[in-house]
């Protein structure tokens, strides 16, 4: 803001209109040093003290209070800015405690944008934290804002996004999916040009389809958003179509179709400076190896070493939580045990109790690692709380997986009656209902298979 214009040059102005000092000016509980202070900008007087100094420079108070409105405004838009740069720094942490102040500082009848991206700010900051039940409440609370009280500050589409992103990892994947879709019929009927935002929110609900195991829908918008993704000069848009159209191969077993489409989204991301999505692809890039045929565990675990390395310059515990998963399943496929049971039990602790879908596959993993070791009882702990976990949020195909897997654990081991009722577990996860006769009192309580 241009001295003349702030609350300190007007009071300089006005001073020397009247031929005052600096210490003419002072007294009745303001030194000339403050004075000087205030005019120089480095101090912001309370009203009180404004009220003082427009009697003693003769002009009307509310003047004064106008230029301090306007520089209080300007200060708290610094402070969101701070925040801001805070959150895109990696520390999260940091950014949580500045967002939190501000928002204590505005309030929505006078600072609605303000309100508006601090809240936005705040949500983001609780998400990377691995707080998601609050990050999504925020999200929903920025979903609903009225028009027009500084929901501008915002793109409504990117606040879709998130809190279909939170509901996946909490694990309502339902509601993760009638959120999305609801919100792409509204985009529709607008019948506007394809954006990157709307690609990009086209591309989540693939990712959703895909935990659902739905991969008929998966399929169908991932080419639609390919397709609208192509039309477009924006490669980020297209990197993010060919990732969710990966994985759509990926669940459908086609994995020389997935490590393509995977291949093209990192060289379209690698030319962007988004190293977050760059480690994340990695990630993607590294499960794709694990599940060829033959697999690749070494050159996944390049890649996987070459995300944690970021993840640890950017920040991202969740993200490094994603990596350790796959780490471990690296380190099974080499016969490595106990370097899987460490590597599942980091991930763990990194995801914590909200990101409940990779939690429940960082589990599967543990299960397997325990069984690779001859921990039996463990392992078929480990393998049914995952299976639980994954059925509750509604993934019933890798439910199905994980009970199967289950089955032939148990069956290894010679309980051949509960490998019969784990695969029942998993044929009920796919839509298939025994005969009451047939069924029998499976896991009552939901004990241990």
């Amino acid at each position: 803001m241009a001295d003349h214009q702030s609350l300190g040059g007007r009071i300089r102005a006005l001073r020397r209109q009247q031929g005052l000092s600096q210490a003419q000016l002072a007294g009745d509980g303001i030194s000339p040093s403050y004075v000087s202070l205030v005019e120089a900008g480095k101090r912001i007087p309370s009203p009180e003290v404004v009220s003082k100094l427009a009697a003693k420079l003769k002009c009307p108070e509310s003047e004064l209070l106008s230029y301090l409105g306007r520089q209080q405004d300007d200060e708290l838009e610094l402070e969101l800015r701070y925040a801001e740069l805070a959150l895109a720094n990696g520390d999260a942490k940091h950014a949580v405690e500045r967002f939190s102040a501000l928002l204590d500082r505005v309030t929505p009848s006078g600072h609605a944008g303000l309100t508006v991206g601090a809240t936005w700010g705040l949500a983001q900051g609780l998400e990377r934290s691995g707080k998601l039940e609050e990050a999504v409440r925020l999200y929903e609370r920025l979903r609903t804002w009225p028009e027009g009280a500084g929901a501008e500050r915002v793109d409504r589409t990117a606040v879709l996004i998130a809190v279909c992103r939170c509901y996946r990892e909490l694990g309502d994947l339902g509601r993760a999916i009638d959120v999305g879709e609801q919100a792409l019929a509204a985009l529709e009927q607008l019948a506007l040009v394809p954006s990157p935002e709307g690609i990009e929110l086209i591309s989540t609900i693939v990712g959703l389809y895909c935990e659902r195991g739905d991969i008929h829908r998966a399929s169908y918008l991932a080419e639609m958003a390919v397709e609208r993704a192509s039309a477009l000069d924006n490669r980020k848009a297209l990197g993010a179509a060919y990732w969710n159209a990966s994985m759509v191969a990926y669940e459908a077993g086609r994995t020389s179709d997935a490590l393509r489409l995977v291949q093209r989204a990192q060289a379209l991301y690698a030319e962007s400076d988004n190293e977050r999505a760059v480690a994340r692809l990695r990630t993607a890039h590294a499960a794709v190896l694990l599940q060829a045929d033959p697999p690749q565990p070494a050159e996944a675990r390049g890649l996987l070493t070459e995300a944690v390395e970021s993840f640890r310059r950017i920040g991202g515990d969740v993200d490094m939580a994603y990596c350790q998963t796959e780490l471990a399943r690296v380190a099974l496929l080499l016969a490595e045990p106990e370097e899987a049971e460490s590597c599942a039990l980091e991930a763990l602790r990194g995801l914590g109790d909200g990101h409940r879908l990779e939690a429940a596959r960082a589990t599967l993993i543990l299960g397997a690692a325990r069984s690779a070791q001859g921990d039996s009882v463990r392992a078929r702990q480990a393998y049914e709380r995952a299976a639980l976990s994954l059925e509750a949020s509604g993934a019933g195909r890798q439910a199905a997986r994980v009970w199967t897997e289950l089955a032939e654990f148990l069956d290894a081991q010679g309980e051949a009656e509960r490998a019969v009722k784990a695969y029942r577990e998993g044929m009920r996860c796919l839509g298939y209902q025994s005969s009451d006769r047939a069924r029998g009192p499976l896991l009552k309580g939901r004990r241990s298979v």
